[in-house]
């Protein structure tokens, strides 16, 4: 991987000198006196240096085709998304160590993916799916940096890169690199993920396509959490392990690694354009032809340099190490036509997918646990269709799909949203998902040296159901989630997966409101609510889960050159028993025997100078000065004590 970046920078390089050739006039620089002909050298972006080009110029568009910019403000929304996976952590409890795992504190069932994936659900928080990576169309090059430090040695950065080549052609490049060392032992977390994008339209929007390229590894040294013995000293606060490298663990030399790459390129091509009728409106327009490919290769592996069978149980050997490894490989084809029309007040999609799956192993770990089966494997094809239709403020978008067969793949999947948008006032949102798919992979065929480990079984689909309901406005926002799931499948408390015969219902309320006073400060707070009514034996939240942040803002100095927030955030879930981290499948599992929950609280002083945000913190305070040592993400597995960590965001233009 450092070869193909190392190749990608260097034609970068080259090429960056082309978006840039003279100074043009007018708003946004371009001169208008090029001869615009459909080649890619004769339609560059000519941007003049003076202030002229807008921030709203500088444009990143989602997955979904939203678009947004770049944008260099400082709110507590970028507080919360200060973090290695640059999203707001509410709903997950973290690990101590910075690219370890997540537990759950909520769940959302509001976006499934179609087909079943991997497994090794624990590994994933991190792992940027095709709708986490966008595309951007920039009139200069721009860099967006983001630096953060660690647990004990480490750091994360984060680093974009995009240009246009032209006005009709971008690219961009990034790299996530993480690694920090962790507060207890073999904690190490080490992880990265490059990703590329390219997008480019014909002079007359005949031809687009747009494509990414990933690549993804995450790290992992396992201890499977603090000994009998340490655990008895952490919550005593025995004195002799302040310094927490000093507490054993059940495990001393296991790793985990997880790797995926991925190539995703949509590309269509117009057919023809608009015609009218005699009334001068537009009955079919932009009718277009598309291509679609999907290739997704995941890697999971475990290994140990010597058997620990006093913590995981009897082994096929005696002695010696291992390492294990299990694959996926996903490949998707899919062909569109794609039209507008006034009839349909939109936007209308048929599609077809060809995919074919293929999970399993190489080689035959345990010779004494029978198990007939090394790899699942299995193709399907299916049919669908797309809607997207807008009248006014209203919209409707619609998506069904549905493979027909009894393979590995065979399900349903139709999601629907209604949006009502009142100018800036308010947006009112209602969505619907029903889902039959298998589960994931590694439920269903897993194998290891450790006898206890290994499993071959024939689980019925997966029945999802929810319902959903968003209100946001400048008075607050507000969610309401009502989920069903049918056999669902979960890890009991001896390490297996098992198919629950009963229903699960499942009630999620949210609630955000920020208070302004006194000028310059804040108070904002957010609030959840949750309620399994069927299936609490195997699914299991906390019924509430709050995060109220207290913070001031304010432009200091003579000519007001920097904007500090200084404030705050308290947090809090009550009790309940939280699943147990099972280092060896990197899967959460029931358990029965402790609970967790407790508040914490953080302090933070933020800046902006010009567009450059800096960022301290100080984590979980709390743990000074509360009278309980009761700080757990998941059992056995102790949260963070207090630790100071700063960094920067810092967003480069011409």
């Amino acid at each position: 991987m450092k070869y193909i970046i190392g190749i990608l920078f260097v034609i970068s390089s080259f090429t960056i000198n082309a978006q840039i050739r003279s100074l043009g006039s007018g708003l946004g620089g371009v001169n208008r006196g090029i001869n615009r002909l459909d080649t890619i050298s004769n339609d560059e972006i000519n941007v003049k240096l003076s202030g002229k080009t807008k921030f709203t110029d500088y444009k990143i568009i989602s997955f979904k085709k939203d678009t947004s910019y770049v944008d260099t403000t400082l709110t507590i929304r970028k507080e919360y998304k200060f973090n290695f996976r640059r999203k707001d952590n509410f709903e997950l409890l973290p690990f101590q160590n910075q690219g370890q795992t997540f537990n759950n504190l909520g769940y959302s069932f509001r976006s499934i993916s179609q087909y079943p994936d991997i497994g090794f659900n624990a590994k994933q928080f991190n792992y940027m799916k095709i709708e986490d990576i966008d595309y951007y169309q920039v009139p200069t090059p721009t860099t967006i940096i983001m630096y953060r430090t660690g647990q004990e040695q480490g750091q994360v950065l984060d680093a974009l890169f995009t240009f246009n080549l032209s006005k009709r052609l971008n690219l961009s490049f990034a790299y996530r690199g993480l690694r920090s060392l962790g507060q207890y032992r073999r904690s190490l977390s080490s992880s990265g993920n490059f990703r590329s994008t390219l997008s480019y339209r014909t002079r007359k929007d005949q031809y687009r396509i747009r494509a990414q390229v990933t690549t993804q590894d995450f790290v992992n040294q396992e201890n499977g959490g603090l000994t009998t013995q340490a655990l008895e000293n952490y919550i005593s606060e025995d004195p002799n392990f302040s310094n927490r490298s000093r507490l054993d663990v059940n495990l001393n030399d296991a790793e985990s690694n997880f790797e995926g790459v991925r190539i995703y390129a949509d590309q269509n091509f117009k057919l023809f354009s608009s015609k009218k009728d005699s009334t001068n409106t537009k009955n079919f327009t932009n009718l277009k032809v598309g291509h679609i490919l999907h290739y997704e290769n995941k890697e999971y592996r475990f290994g140990q340099s010597s058997l620990t069978t006093d913590f995981l149980g009897e082994a096929s050997k005696a002695s010696g190490g291992i390492d294990e490894r299990v694959d996926y490989k996903l490949i998707n084809n899919q062909g569109y036509l794609e039209f507008n029309s006034k009839y349909i007040l939109g936007k209308f999609k048929v599609k077809a997918n060809y995919t074919t799956v293929n999970y399993g192993y190489d080689t035959i770990y345990n010779g004494n646990i029978l198990i007939n089966r090394s790899r699942l494997n299995g193709d399907a094809v299916t049919l669908g269709a797309d809607w997207n239709g807008r009248i006014k403020n209203f919209k409707v978008n619609a998506s069904a799909n549905l493979t027909p067969g009894s393979g590995y793949l065979a399900g349903n999947h139709f999601s629907g949203e209604a949006m009502y948008k009142k100018d800036s006032l308010f947006t009112v949102k209602g969505s619907l998902l029903l889902v039959s798919k298998a589960p994931r992979f590694n439920t269903q065929l897993f194998q290891s040296t450790y006898n206890d480990y290994n499993w071959d079984n024939n689980f019925k689909n997966i029945d999802t159901r929810n319902i959903g309901f968003s209100f946001n406005s400048k008075w607050g926002n507000a969610s309401l989630d009502f989920t069903n799931i049918e056999d669902y499948v979960y890890f009991d408390s001896d390490n297996l997966p098992k198919q629950f015969d009963e229903s699960i219902t499942y009630l999620k309320v949210k609630v955000n409101k920020e208070f302004k006073f006194f000028r310059n400060f804040a108070f904002d707070n957010t609030l959840m609510y949750q309620n399994v009514s069927s299936g609490n034996a195997v699914f299991r939240v906390p019924e509430f889960v709050t995060r109220n942040t207290l913070y001031y803002t304010g432009e200091w100095f003579k000519g007001k050159p920097i904007k500090v927030q200084i404030g705050g955030t308290f947090n809090f879930f009550t009790k309940y028993k939280a699943n147990a981290f099972n280092p060896v499948i990197n899967e959460f599992t029931v358990q029965n025997d402790s609970e967790i929950g407790f508040p914490s609280l953080d302090l933070f002083f933020n800046a902006r100078v010009k567009r450059t945000r800096i960022f301290f913190k100080i984590d979980n305070i709390s743990s000074n000065f509360l009278p309980s040592r009761n700080f757990f993400s998941a059992p056995n597995y102790p949260y963070r004590d207090m630790s100071i960590r700063f960094g920067l965001v810092w967003n480069w233009f011409i």
